[in-house]
């Protein structure tokens, strides 16, 4: 799985939107997280060196600006997020029902409730994807190099810890993406299992009432 498929740029369009505009609060996020961090270490040194509260909390003022920055920059890329989710779903439901109208082949070898799982509870999976993995995605590229250049000016030894360290990032989201592969494989299995099986159950319906096991197959299908 790939963090990010090409094939998902190419048919939503949505999809491109929301990169521009998950970058550039990524960006504001990634400022006021420096611009925060810059404040408090300014804040314990007076401190130290003796500053009265008064003479800090212009610093304070700034930390606290920051904050709110940053909590604002957040917000917006959840609702960019949730926005660029309900539109890359209607673009692709739209490109699917397409393919379909025009290329009716498409079906050939499967079932309607697959298609129907597909387009409804398969194409839901986006909303986490756009709403939480994405925005981080986007922030981790865009703050780790200028976290590490920031570093790099004010200590060296700990730009390079950094810059040691960083290969465990892509090593864990390999793991993770891989992980959830497999789970949402087998979560769309199962409910494409289910949707033929209510599907074969709704067409034999009178049949099964003549023979008097209706009650029987809706247990089976409860459990």
């Amino acid at each position: 799985m790939k963090p990010l498929d090409p094939r998902l740029l190419r048919y939503a369009s949505a999809s491109r939107s929301f990169l521009a505009i998950g970058a550039v609060l990524g960006l504001v996020q990634t400022a006021a997280m420096i611009g925060f961090a810059w404040c408090i270490a300014v804040v314990v040194t007076r401190a130290i060196a003796g500053y009265r509260l008064p003479e800090l909390l212009s610093v304070l003022a700034v930390a606290l600006g920051c904050v709110a920055v940053r909590a604002l920059a957040q917000w917006g890329t959840e609702l960019a997020g949730a926005r660029a989710a309900a539109a890359a779903k209607t673009q692709l439901r739209g490109q699917v029902m397409s393919a379909i109208t025009q290329h009716p082949r498409i079906l050939s070898g499967r079932s309607s409730a697959e298609i129907t799982t597909l387009t409804t509870h398969g194409l839901d999976a986006l909303d986490p994807y756009f709403g939480k993995f994405l925005p981080q995605l986007l922030l981790t590229m865009i703050a780790t190099p200028l976290l590490i250049v920031v570093t790099w000016f004010h200590d060296p030894v700990s730009a390079i810890t950094e810059m040691l360290t960083l290969p465990v990032i892509p090593v864990f989201m390999i793991l993770i993406g891989l992980v959830t592969t497999r789970v949402q494989r087998r979560q769309l299995d199962s409910l494409t299992g289910l949707a033929n099986a209510f599907l074969e159950l709704v067409e034999g319906l009178s049949t099964l009432k003549i023979f008097g096991r209706a009650n029987r197959q809706r247990e089976r299908l409860q459990h």
